[in-house]
C-alpha cells in the first residue's frame, strides 16, 4: 500500500474518534507531528501509541533511562522519526552530546548504567523477552529493578508500535524537529557527507 493511503490529516479531517488525541498532541507539541497526524488514520493505533505511552512515562525508569530506550528502538527500527524527536528531547534535558551521538550511532554508551540499559533492552528484544539469569544479573547490577525490566517490555511495545506506525506511512521530520534528523543514505546507501 503506497504511503500516499496515509494522508497528513488535521485536527478537522481527522477521524472523529482521533481528534482527542491530536488536540492533546498539538498542544503538548505546539505543533501538529506529521507522524500523529498519519497515525490518526487508524483512531485506535493512535488511542493504543498515546496510551502505551502515558504508561511507561508513568512507570519508575527514570527519564534519561526512557529516552535510552526510546532511541535504541528508534534506530534499531530505522525510524528517522523517532531518532530526530528523541535526540530533541534529549537536547532539550540537556544530555550529553556523547550519548546522543552513542544512541544515534548505535554504540556502546559512556555511561555505564545507562549502557547496561541499552544491553538490556537489547537482549530482550534477542531473546524475545526470554531472557536468562545472567541479563536480569547485569542489569539489576547497575540499580534497576524487576519491576523495571518488566517497563522495559512495556517501552518495546510502545516504540514497535510507533516506529512500525511511522514507518509504514512514510512520516516525515517535521521542520521543527529537522536539526535533530539523522542524514539519510542517498541511492548508493551512504549517507552523506
Amino acid at each position: 500500500m503506497p504511503a500516499t493511503a496515509f494522508p497528513d490529516h488535521t485536527l478537522e479531517s481527522a477521524p472523529a474518534a482521533a481528534q482527542a488525541g491530536l488536540s492533546a498532541i498539538a498542544r503538548k507539541q505546539g505543533f501538529l507531528p506529521a507522524a500523529a497526524a498519519r497515525m490518526a488514520t487508524s483512531p485506535e493505533v493512535l488511542s493504543g501509541f498515546l496510551k502505551m505511552n502515558a504508561l511507561f512515562e508513568a512507570g519508575t525508569l527514570d527519564q534519561l533511562s526512557r529516552e535510552v530506550l526510546s532511541m535504541t528502538m528508534a534506530t534499531r527500527n530505522d525510524c528517522h522519526v523517532c531518532v530526530a524527536m528523541h535526540t530533541g528531547v534529549l537536547t532539550a534535558l540537556e544530555a550529553e552530546p556523547a550519548l546522543i551521538a552513542a544512541l544515534r550511532g548505535s554504540t556502546p554508551l559512556p555511561d555505564e548504567r545507562l549502557e547496561a540499559m541499552r544491553q538490556f533492552i537489547l537482549a530482550v528484544l534477542a531473546a524475545n523477552g526470554a531472557v536468562d539469569d545472567a541479563a536480569i544479573e547485569a542489569f539489576t547490577a547497575h540499580g534497576y529493578t524487576a519491576r523495571n525490566a518488566l517497563e522495559v517490555t512495556l517501552g518495546i511495545a510502545t516504540y514497535t508500535l510507533s516506529t512500525f506506525a511511522n514507518r509504514m506511512t512514510g512520516a516525515p521530520v517535521d521542520e521543527p524537529l529537522a536539526r535533530f534528523a539523522r542524514p539519510r543514505p542517498g541511492p548508493d546507501g551512504r549517507a552523506p557527507e
